[in-house]
């Protein structure tokens, strides 16, 4: 049997998916649509540690999502691309104004991006 080969679009949706399929890393992106920000303002921001904070950062670089920018002996997270906080506002207000009583089932994911 042949190994199924995904075309590139559908791979960069997969990988969005797996992205948004944690809570965490949900919280990064919502926040990083925002405004840039720093490691330390992300994790009192969401409400985890640092190491954990971290953790899901190198995920969301993985994926492709958001950038490292250094900025003097410090490091800015950003959105990869402006068009990433307009896709995650789409994406938000289209899921809510379907049903937003209605909650996924959970889902078992198997690490990251």
């Amino acid at each position: 049997m042949g190994m199924l080969t995904l075309a590139p679009e559908v791979e960069v949706l997969a990988r969005f998916g797996r992205a948004l399929a944690d809570p965490i890393r949900c919280q990064l992106l919502l926040a990083l649509r925002e405004t840039p920000r720093h490691p330390s303002e992300l994790a009192e921001a969401i409400g985890v540690s640092r190491s954990r904070l971290s953790n899901h950062l190198a995920c969301l670089r993985d994926c492709g999502l958001v950038v490292a920018v250094p900025d003097g002996r410090r490091t800015r997270y950003e959105l990869a691309d402006a068009r990433l906080g307009q896709a995650l506002d789409a994406l938000r207000t289209a899921v809510v104004a379907v049903e937003s009583d209605r909650t996924c089932a959970a889902a078992e994911t198997e690490g990251c991006c």
